[in-house]
């Protein structure tokens, strides 16, 4: 039996966050959520995750930079970037700045899952 994958999700929706937990943990992921960069940037320091999923707009933060400051905790951890509009510039951006993909919401489950276990093969 393979390790199941420990994924935090930071995303300022509650709902959007807290319906990705449930599904990946019917799928065998080992999931977490928060809702602000600082949070997630203490998760980082105290918790041993295999991925980030991380919104690109959270409320007063760039998660291009909570991605730089995630980084800076822990260099080698995979984030995926979540965009509601298609910015390209901004998922260009969080790619240059470490981000190994993004993924447009609405979320296709199938696809993240995908995302996640790419992004695990890397680490």
């Amino acid at each position: 039996m393979e390790k199941s994958l420990k994924v935090l999700i930071v995303d300022d929706e509650v709902d959007l966050s807290a319906t990705l937990v449930e599904r990946l943990a019917i799928r065998g992921f080992d999931a977490a959520a928060v809702e602000t960069g600082s949070q997630a940037l203490d998760r980082v320091q105290h918790d041993d995750f295999d991925i980030v999923v991380l919104d690109i707009k959270l409320k007063g933060e760039d998660g291009v930079d909570v991605m730089r400051r995630i980084k800076r905790i822990k260099q080698n951890l995979p984030v995926v970037l979540l965009t509601g509009h298609m910015s390209k510039e901004s998922s260009e951006e969080g790619l240059r700045a470490g981000a190994i993909d993004y993924i447009i919401k609405p979320i296709d489950i199938e696809d993240l899952i995908v995302k996640l276990r790419q992004a695990a093969a890397l680490k």
